[in-house]
């Protein structure tokens, strides 16, 4: 990346976050203060972002602003962005981590479901993305743009349609622009981690389906079991940045699968068809059945 130099990279880079209340974007913004990164943090969660704020200047971090909004108020991200402008330098690198899971069948899916996807994990990133990058395009000095997608956005996870198409989106709009920003040298970065311990991962909400059922919570606990932690992720996501990697794996399960669907098309669609049944069965327990 044109924007970080040898050594402490991130020390003195001037780093917006969304999502910083919690999870991975908390763990970044951490990680970063500890480099030496002068922070811009956002999020909903008031209260937890005050704790990340706090946190983060505990570790001898710099917070110049931080403020809680939803990214998916468009009105709110412009006016955020016009405030930090106007008293600080465009970003050097800025960070899209925030966003919310629902899983479903198109049988269960609420109209609300698909338009939180679409307005929190696309439209959100997207928001920030209109209000940030073009002054760091106008001020020339290169930087970073990480965009958090998901294991849901390179392969068929089974009942992941309306967060698929939310981070699906995000992973093509952030392709796009690996090269549109190219010359302007702004590197483009998109995760994709599977499962991580987050709070997301305890409360996705599964339409249609009753989590505290015994079966489905033995089963969620086992998905919960293989995750990683949201510290690992941020290592993986600092990392990545400074070796200007496109797609940021955070486990080596998510890269075996991606390369599995790239090469080797029908068995893949054979393995995925049963992984669907076997996801459907297991989320629909017994007690529910008989109902």
């Amino acid at each position: 990346m044109a924007g970080l130099s040898a050594g402490n990279d991130f020390a003195g880079k001037r780093c917006l976050l969304t999502g910083a209340a919690s999870g991975i974007g908390r763990s970044t913004a951490l990680k970063l203060a500890a480099e030496g990164a002068e922070l811009f943090l956002t999020d909903r969660d008031a209260e937890g972002l005050e704790k990340t704020v706090a946190d983060a200047r505990a570790l001898g971090g710099v917070v110049h602003v931080h403020r809680a909004f939803d990214i998916s108020d468009y009105d709110a991200v412009d006016k955020f962005a016009a405030d930090v402008h106007a008293e600080h330098q465009a970003m050097d690198v800025v960070m899209n981590i925030a966003g919310v899971s629902a899983w479903g069948t198109v049988s269960t899916l609420t109209h609300q479901h698909w338009k939180s996807m679409i307005d929190i994990n696309l439209m959100g990133p997207i928001h920030v993305i209109e209000s940030f990058v073009p002054p760091m395009v106008a001020a020339g000095r290169g930087g970073h743009l990480v965009n958090v997608s998901s294991a849901a956005g390179l392969v068929a996870l089974p009942w992941h349609a309306a967060y698929s198409a939310s981070k699906y989106g995000l992973r093509g709009l952030s392709e796009v622009l690996r090269f549109d920003l190219a010359r302007h040298r702004i590197g483009v970065s998109v995760v994709v981690p599977g499962a991580v311990k987050t709070p997301l991962v305890q409360t996705i909400q599964i339409a249609g389906v009753d989590r505290d059922d015994p079966s489905v919570k033995r089963w969620t606990d086992r998905f919960g079991g293989h995750a990683v932690s949201p510290e690992h992720v941020a290592d993986r996501i600092l990392r990545g940045v400074r070796r200007n990697r496109f797609l940021i794996y955070t486990s080596p399960d998510i890269r075996a699968l991606y390369m599995f669907k790239r090469t080797m098309w029908w068995p893949y669609s054979v393995a995925m068809r049963q992984v669907n049944v076997l996801f459907t069965r297991a989320l629909r327990p017994k007690s529910s059945s008989r109902n």
